[in-house]
């Protein structure tokens, strides 16, 4: 895996981003099987509650390009801030569904902080379809 590669994608994908009102700009970056990086960012809204995070633009734009969760290696997450961009709870709780739960997760900011984590560190106590049986 190259995570240098999808790091630098997901810096280049900040310039995806739509937001006129926070002018808080995340871009994210999928590594997949095959090699290929799908990418995304956040896409804002005057009423924020449409406002839609990088992360799930990201997942969903990879599962509408025909991929599945055990195609997905690793994801990249990026925000020009002083610190590293922690998904919120509704793209955990996407991640949780559609990420492979132990595939790293990597929290970057423009300034060269990086961190890894996983879904079952960002939200140990998943709820999934398993609850619903």
């Amino acid at each position: 895996m190259n995570k240098e590669l999808l790091i630098q994608k997901s810096i280049e994908a900040l310039e995806l981003s739509y937001s006129p009102y926070s002018h808080f700009r995340v871009g994210a970056a999928i590594l997949l099987k095959d090699g290929n990086i799908i990418q995304g960012a956040n896409i804002e809204n005057a009423s924020y509650g449409l406002t839609m995070c990088a992360e799930r633009n990201t997942v969903f734009r990879t599962i509408l390009s025909g991929y599945k969760t055990e195609d997905m290696v690793a994801l990249a997450l990026c925000a020009d801030a002083d610190e590293v961009p922690y998904p919120c709870g509704a793209c955990r709780q996407v991640l949780s569904e559609l990420f492979p739960l132990d595939a790293p997760i990597y929290v970057h900011n423009t300034r060269g902080k990086i961190l890894e984590t996983t879904v079952k560190e960002l939200l140990p106590y998943i709820f999934n379809k398993e609850n619903m049986d």
